[in-house]
């Protein structure tokens, strides 16, 4: 196989998973709108879980896209959020944009949404704004 030819996997590579965070953080929108809002509150802890882990995990598959664009292993990407903490800050430009991105989405959806329950409107949409972030900056830094 030609050089251009592995490029072009490597690039069609990158796409695909830029658009594989999309889709996710999309899927856990469309989950959590199941669930009504009454004073300030999300009425379905449920569909709130589902879709905040979902969203959750679009902000590690963008941060995935850019670590492989760099030539990073696929079977060596990270296991923990740790593993994205230390990749972050080894690998990647402007980690501490990327740092405070990663912290909120990881507290507000993985910890307070799909672990504790939580259902606050506000806390939830700034999770959701936040790996909005991580996909575009991941996408930019590609």
């Amino acid at each position: 196989m030609d050089l251009l030819h592995q490029k072009d996997i490597k690039l069609k590579s990158k796409e695909f998973t830029i658009a594989e965070a999309n889709r996710y953080l999309n899927n856990g929108k469309e989950t959590i709108a199941k669930s009504t809002i009454e004073y300030g509150a999300y009425t379905d802890p449920k569909y709130v879980s589902e879709g905040a882990g979902i969203a959750y995990l679009a902000a590690l598959r963008a941060i995935d896209a850019f670590l492989i664009s760099r030539g990073f292993p696929k079977n060596k990407l990270p296991k923990s959020v740790d593993g994205y903490f230390d990749a972050i800050h080894q690998k990647i430009p402007l980690n501490g944009k990327l740092s405070t991105a990663l912290k909120i989405a990881y507290e507000n959806l993985h910890v307070f949404a799909y672990y504790r329950g939580g259902t606050a409107v506000k806390m939830i949409k700034e999770g959701l704004e936040n790996v909005k972030k991580i996909i575009e900056m991941m996408d930019k830094s590609i």
